[in-house]
């Protein structure tokens, strides 16, 4: 981490900067002025609706770089979560993306989503990636589906949302001939656990880690063997160091935080892990969610900026991405009937508090909010794109095979 930042914008001439703050809508530069000075909308759209600013430093930096946010779902968790709480599941779509949700996703400043959710078994993992896979199909115009390191460049210049089908758990793998086949149907990530023991290991609320099985020794050779990411982001201390030890590609943490700024939070890493993962060659993309962020009150985007701070001086900047586990809006404004009934599928280790989001990090432009606290950090402009999406792409690229 450094404290020279090498931002076009700022190295601009004053005259040269006022012409291009006055053309940069015209010219498509993705903000517009706002009469505060120093701090500009992320779009006209924002300006005219009076909506947050940030610098231009952050906006630029936002708009040149490949944005990703290693776990952040597509559609909107209420019709989601409404579908799957309600009587007529089988005939709501949970997962269809409206005009307005599609808005959001291309005004957030994020290129690349990983939008893997927790599932179970094989049949609804089937029609989960079916259904993913129908979001290019039916809308080639608006979205790309990332089958390659290629894809994500593409996606950002035709301007088109791209996405990593993944999966939260890895229950679906009833042999290691399954990881083949869902690797040809497009799945290029997958969480070996989720919470709970599994056939291939345990869990991060478990009572005991036996770490990972035989079974699961089988499944990582496969996924190494096609090219599919492991994610170990939810399993158990003894699982991830496992995995890190028996995979011979990257390990991924794809949304997690940092243990030791979170007294005994079982869903985040230790020191530990965090070295064993930047040794793999991994990366960990931090995550939002409140009770990951801090164990006390208040809990700000400040707080999220502290755990980028800490596995940057640990393992080094290269490790370190994105995973924020929300939809565009964050949790706290879900109907009370689904936010309750979303609580009660977790453990008390969870340890939820009034809030599941974190002030500051919850609404669909947070990626800029990001950006410029990584900016008042100190953190370099070529660290900032490493972070933004520079590592993971990296990682991918080293685990994928095409």
């Amino acid at each position: 981490m450094t404290n020279n930042a090498d931002t076009p914008i700022s190295a601009r001439s004053a005259q040269s900067r006022r012409q291009f703050l006055k053309t940069g809508i015209a010219a498509g530069a993705g903000f517009a002025p706002m009469i505060n000075f120093g701090r500009f909308a992320a779009s006209a759209a924002d300006a005219a609706a009076g909506g947050p600013t940030y610098s231009a430093r952050a906006i630029d930096l936002v708009n040149r770089s490949l944005v990703m946010d290693m776990l952040a779902i597509l559609a909107n968790l209420t019709d989601m979560l409404g579908a799957g709480f309600s009587a007529n599941a089988k005939t709501l779509d949970g997962m269809a993306i409206s005009d307005a949700q599609l808005e959001k996703l291309r005004s957030s400043g994020i290129n690349i989503f990983h939008p893997a959710v927790g599932l179970g078994g094989r049949d609804n993992a089937l029609n989960f990636v079916a259904r993913l896979n129908g979001y290019a199909a039916s809308r080639p115009d608006a979205f790309r589906r990332i089958d390659k390191v290629a894809d994500m460049d593409l996606a950002k210049s035709q301007k088109r949302i791209g996405y990593i089908i993944g999966i939260q758990g890895s229950d679906h793998f009833e042999q290691p001939d399954d990881v083949n086949e869902f690797y040809n149907l497009g799945q290029r990530v997958s969480q070996l656990t989720y919470n709970s023991q599994n056939r291939i290991g345990s869990g991060s609320t478990d009572r005991a880690d036996g770490g990972v099985s035989d079974f699961g020794a089988s499944i990582i050779e496969r996924m190494n063997d096609v090219g599919m990411a492991i994610d170990v982001s939810h399993c158990g201390d003894r699982t991830t160091l496992d995995a890190f030890a028996l995979s011979k590609r990257p390990v991924l943490i794809t949304h997690s935080n940092v243990r030791a700024l979170v007294d005994g939070q079982p869903r985040c890493k230790t020191d530990e892990a965090i070295r064993k993962m930047a040794k793999s060659g991994g990366v960990m993309g931090i995550s939002g969610v409140r009770n990951f962020v801090r164990n006390k009150e208040p809990t700000t985007i400040e707080h999220i900026l502290d755990h980028f701070d800490y596995v940057a001086k640990l393992v080094g900047v290269e490790h370190l991405g994105v995973g924020s586990d929300m939809d565009m809006d964050g949790y706290d404004d879900l109907p009370a009937d689904i936010y309750n009934q979303l609580k009660s599928g977790y453990k008390g280790s969870y340890k939820f508090r009034g809030k599941i989001d974190t002030d500051g990090f919850d609404h669909p432009k947070r990626i800029f909010d990001l950006t410029d606290g990584l900016i008042r950090r100190g953190y370099s402009d070529a660290d900032i794109e490493l972070i933004l999406g520079g590592n993971f792409k990296r990682a991918l690229g080293e685990i994928w095979k095409s």
